[in-house]
């Protein structure tokens, strides 16, 4: 058992470094693959084994995934916020610094919200029957607010939400289409920003490698907001890192772009492994991958928290020893080849992807996507209003 729980812990370290630096390619793409393949692997492995391959997976990606959203301009929708404070530090030859930053985030926020597993699991006891009753109205609440939050335009922000909560209902509820959450989110918040990018011809200047200069008062005050709203969120459906950034900088008010990237780095960290308490607690997984696992497993065990969670803290700490030597190598490269011919070798493989996972009807997907993922950066709007794509479904999916 402990030797393939090793190996398991060693695949999901590769597979989960693959799935962050490939835009486009998402930890839930492997989960449905291992699914897909279970009952043969499990004659020779144990259901705990793979659970332990999708954790550290899913783990190391929150990770590693923040280096396409530098040094490429490629985000999923877990990072998209971080882009701009990303960039700026790129264009300044700082994009290593960027990296380092939320990956200290990552970790800070990791071991809090270990450390308050027990507090958390009896506070989301005591809540979730009241959540349970008003989730569809804090949906709405959020929505509203967040819709009110946008400054530049509001008649944009409200089109592109419809616009993307209309497609999220077609996809979702489009008949036999493998994947559907692939083409849809690749649209959205991949191809979207690449091809502006593309068009942009960014100019990457040298990078040089830095190192935060953090104070104690920066960590301690954004890893518990980074904490707080990453938990809060992972346990309403719909709403993911993007609306807990958003929610964490209302909390912070005054907040540095260090400080942004070390809450991002955290939240996206916090939002997966509280989703384990989530599937303990109040059995629901609002995460792909723990999803995956609750498939696996059927009913979660105190004893499989407590490893999930050991997990988690192993493949972190691994991840970010992973993340850091990685960053230094995009870093020295980023400049010696063709931004533009890697970017567009990237759009390509992401649309060969979907055709290959989803088909022609994923590919129209992808497509149209992509045209309204490309409006709130022509526009300077917030692309977090493209989640409208999966908040008008459940939305929908309560009131009716």
């Amino acid at each position: 058992m402990v030797l393939s729980i090793l190996v398991a812990i060693i695949l999901g370290l590769i597979f989960g470094i693959i799935t962050g630096l490939l835009p486009g390619l998402h930890p839930n793409t492997v989960v449905v693959g291992l699914l897909a393949i279970s009952p043969f692997l499990l004659s020779f492995t144990s259901p705990i084994s793979l659970a332990v391959f999708i954790t550290t997976v899913a783990t190391v990606n929150t990770f590693t995934d923040a280096i396409p959203s530098t040094y490429l301009g490629a985000p999923e929708e877990s990072t998209a916020l971080g882009i701009l404070p990303m960039h700026r530090f790129l264009l300044e030859g700082k994009g290593h610094e960027a990296i380092v930053l939320t990956v200290i985030g990552g970790i800070f926020s990791l071991i809090l919200s270990i450390l308050l597993v027990i507090p958390l699991v009896y506070t989301l006891k005591t809540i979730y029957p009241f959540l349970q009753k008003t989730i569809v109205y804090l949906l709405i609440f959020s929505v509203i607010y967040l819709l009110f939050r946008e400054k530049k335009s509001r008649f944009l922000a409200i089109m592109v939400f419809l616009l993307s909560g209309t497609l999220g209902m077609l996809t979702l509820n489009f008949p036999n289409l493998e994947q559907p959450l692939f083409p849809l989110f690749s649209g959205l918040f991949g191809i979207s920003t690449l091809l502006i990018s593309i068009n942009s011809q960014s100019k990457i200047p040298a990078q040089i490698i830095t190192y935060p200069k953090l104070s104690k008062k920066e960590i301690l005050k954004t890893t518990p907001v980074s904490v707080f709203s990453g938990g809060l969120v992972s346990t309403l459906p719909a709403l993911g890192s993007s609306q807990a950034a958003i929610l964490g900088t209302v909390l912070l008010r005054k907040i540095t772009s260090k400080e942004f990237l070390l809450m991002i780095g955290g939240i996206n960290t916090v939002n997966f492994v509280l989703s384990f308490i989530s599937l303990y607690v109040i059995d629901k997984a609002r995460n792909g991958a723990v999803v995956g696992i609750s498939q696996i497993l059927e009913k979660i065990t105190l004893n499989q928290l407590i490893l999930f969670l050991s997990i988690c803290m192993i493949s972190g700490g691994l991840a970010a020893i992973a993340t850091i030597h990685l960053s230094k190598i995009f870093s020295h490269y980023i400049t010696k080849i063709n931004y533009q011919t890697l970017v567009f070798s990237i759009v390509a493989s992401i649309i060969f992807l979907v055709l290959l996972i989803s088909g022609f009807y994923g590919f129209l997907i992808l497509i149209t996507g992509t045209f309204i993922g490309m409006i709130p950066t022509l526009k300077n709007i917030g692309k977090h209003h493209l989640m409208g794509c999966l908040m008008i479904p459940i939305i929908l999916f309560y009131l009716l």
